[in-house]
């Protein structure tokens, strides 16, 4: 089994969850690369769904181990419930590994985050509040305060107090929110590094090892390629490098040692948050009217489309194949897992986006323009549906309807990535493999 980066091929909330968990198996290690605990993935656990937020979804299998890769902002806190709800769960959580030059996301980082949304007003980007951003933020002005600095309480409180002289300001005089003491941090903090210290590792210098000893790594992504800080619909992104290349940065494995770049995608789409979205079914709520408001309301009804990490409900609309293209490219796609496809056994007729139009030019490509994709039309082809007919039970491709193999078939030509999984449920055996 080759080492391979799972990412997400959408705006998130594509799936990751149920596919990391499904393949973890086949894998030594399983490493989150990125993001923080705004990101959600949903496991099942015998009769359970299990929402992590931090921990990779490989901590599911004993042999597997887990690692949190140095791109990963994290919360030790969060880290510490979900390491507890795990164990009462019977999972255990000792192979786990954490990098000691990931970044810590303090009690500041999530006043800032909140109130630089409240100041956005209208514009706000629709961020979960959990400092994420504003971690990301001070790591790269090289303030950032790291896991290994809760090893040394004389280093962490030094590093505070250098932070706290800028943050306090802000704190008070801009936004008018309580401000910190070094003490005040340390006696929340320091408690955590004594919990999470047996597993701190140097993590690349593991994962190189592990390589060479022919073990094999499967990277696991959060959000997904539209919230890419640099690839993504900017400014309405994410704080990380969501795509295939954020792998390589963020665990210290080189890009020669990856193999397969498996992409996950809904059979629809959906969005979280403020931001372009032009195959957006408006729900009748927000100022949808018509057929699309309901085909809307359907799909986010029928697909359980709230967030994990939020609750909020998320926006939905058809395929969007320029993405699809998109996702392929700038990630550098070898297969895609197709997820929720049973989603649309509610609908007679289903619309795939396979160009925009905006001012009279279509765009065939993923416009980076802002303007533009912000004004532009979708432009579908319409394919027949397969209402009704119940393909939660199929295990074998062929045993699906002729038309829903049809429109698999058609997003693959339509995207130029093949679809290798196929996901017609939530349980792990509702999964159909076509190539693994």
């Amino acid at each position: 089994m080759p080492s391979t980066v799972l990412v997400g091929a959408q705006w998130g909330d594509e799936g990751k969850g149920k596919i990391t968990d499904l393949i973890a198996g086949d894998y030594d290690y399983v490493v989150r690369f990125q993001g923080g605990n705004n990101a959600g993935h949903t496991v099942i656990h015998g009769d359970k769904e299990l929402a992590l937020h931090l921990m990779p979804s490989g901590v599911m299998y004993e042999h597997a181990v887990p690692v949190i890769g140095n791109g990963v902002v994290v919360d030790p806190g969060v880290l510490v419930k979900e390491m507890a709800m795990l164990e009462a769960e019977g999972i255990p959580c000792g192979n786990l590994k954490i990098s000691c030059d990931a970044h810590v996301i303090m009690p500041y980082h999530k006043d800032l985050d909140g109130a630089d949304e409240k100041w956005l007003g209208s514009q706000q980007i629709g961020t979960t509040k959990r400092g994420i951003g504003p971690c990301y933020q001070d790591k790269m002005g090289r303030k950032g305060i790291r896991i290994q600095d809760l090893l040394d309480e004389k280093i962490f409180r030094l590093k505070l107090e250098h932070v706290l002289a800028q943050k306090n300001p802000i704190l008070e005089r801009i936004y008018g929110l309580h401000t910190y003491t070094v003490d005040e941090i340390c006696e929340e903090y320091l408690p955590f590094s004594r919990i999470l210290k047996p597993y701190m590792a140097e993590t690349a210098q593991l994962l190189n090892d592990a390589l060479r000893s022919g073990k094999n790594i499967l990277f696991e992504g959060a959000q997904g390629t539209l919230l890419d800080i640099d690839h993504g619909t900017y400014p309405y992104v994410t704080s990380s490098s969501c795509c295939a290349g954020g792998a390589a940065t963020g665990t210290g494995v080189g890009p020669t040692r990856i193999d397969r770049v498996l992409g996950i995608q809904k059979a629809y789409v959906t969005r979280v948050g403020g931001g372009p979205f032009p195959t957006e079914l408006v729900f009748e709520e927000d100022g949808g009217s018509g057929q699309d408001a309901i085909d809307g309301e359907t799909l986010c009804r029928v697909g359980h489309e709230f967030g994990v990490t939020t609750g909020r409900k998320r926006r939905c609309g058809w395929f969007d194949a320029v993405i699809g293209r998109y996702a392929g490219e700038v990630n550098g796609l070898t297969d895609v897992a197709l997820t929720k496809l049973d989603v649309l056994s509610a609908f007679d007729t289903i619309k795939v986006c396979v160009a925009y139009e905006c001012e009279g030019k279509r765009y065939d490509y993923f416009p980076m323009q802002q303007s533009v994709l912000f004004h532009a039309r979708p432009i579908y082809e319409e394919l027949p549906g397969w209402k009704d007919v119940d393909i939660t039970g199929c295990r074998t491709y062929e045993e699906l309807p002729a038309n829903t193999r049809a429109y698999v078939e058609y997003i693959e030509e339509a995207t130029g990535v093949p679809t290798s999984i196929i996901s017609v449920g939530p349980d792990r055996d509702q999964t159909l493999f076509r190539r693994r």
